[in-house]
């Protein structure tokens, strides 16, 4: 038989398993409750404060009653919106308010897909994860990038104004935007697409056995059209370069 007090350390053990007071599973590993739910309060009671405070304290006032037949320079969509128009600067109008959207929900979607890996499942970890998480992270960080320089770098006639310019200032119109020739835009972009998919494979030759060809050829898909963002964007900006390819029926 069990002594006493044999039994009542085991009764203690469990007790403690079941209401998250002590380590499960794997070492390092805890219970969900109280440990998570009381972090994940704490961020959003904090949340709730620093919001409170900030609309207590930051103005807001409305503007004039809207003229049809004035229409405001620079006209704004709100705040979550404004990386959209952003984009209006880099891409044609169908490519950025319509494509893209809806590669960004499609390729949402699909991570639990393409992503199989059971890997640090159910555990905070960058270390496990470190190409996943950086990918994502580039992601998210870029999108509030649109956001940041349209909400607060854009100015009258959609110029870039740094904060310490006043907006009377009147810029210039931008330099002579320009193309590539088809003959130089269609090489790239397939140089672009083949280099994409042939790299990865070369430098992690796992990834392919892994993912196998279909959520292979899914992922960097999505990969190379997410890259392709910032680089467009960089062209535009550096080099006024306007379109990379241009065809009669759309232009990259």
């Amino acid at each position: 038989m069990k002594e006493a007090g044999e039994t009542n350390t085991t009764t203690e053990r469990s007790l403690a398993q079941e209401i998250g007071t002590m380590p499960t599973g794997r070492p390092g590993d805890v219970a969900v409750f109280p440990y998570l739910v009381y972090s994940e309060f704490l961020a959003a009671l904090l949340c709730s404060i620093v919001l409170m405070v900030w609309s207590l304290t930051v103005a807001a006032p409305l503007l004039e009653q809207a003229n049809p037949g004035i229409t405001e320079n620079p006209a704004k969509a709100p705040w979550y919106f404004v990386g959209l128009q952003e984009l209006l600067v880099y891409f044609d109008p169908w490519i950025a308010g319509v494509m893209m959207p809806t590669l960004i929900i499609v390729g949402l979607m699909a991570i639990p897909y393409l992503d199989t890996s059971t890997n640090a499942v159910g555990r905070y970890t960058i270390r496990e994860r470190r190409l996943v998480i950086s990918h994502f992270g580039l992601g998210f960080a870029l999108w509030w990038v649109l956001i940041a320089i349209g909400q607060f770098l854009r100015g009258p006639n959609w110029h870039i104004y740094w904060p310490w310019q006043d907006w009377s200032m009147v810029k210039n119109p931008e330099g002579a935007m320009w193309d590539f020739p088809v003959w130089v835009g269609l090489p790239l972009l397939i140089a672009y697409f083949v280099g994409g998919f042939v790299i990865p494979q070369k430098r992690w030759p796992w990834l392919l056995e892994r993912l196998g060809t279909a959520r292979y050829v899914g992922s960097i898909t999505l990969a190379l059209l997410f890259y392709g963002v910032p680089i467009k964007m960089l062209l535009r900006l550096l080099f006024n370069v306007k379109y990379v390819l241009v065809t009669s029926w759309f232009n990259i």
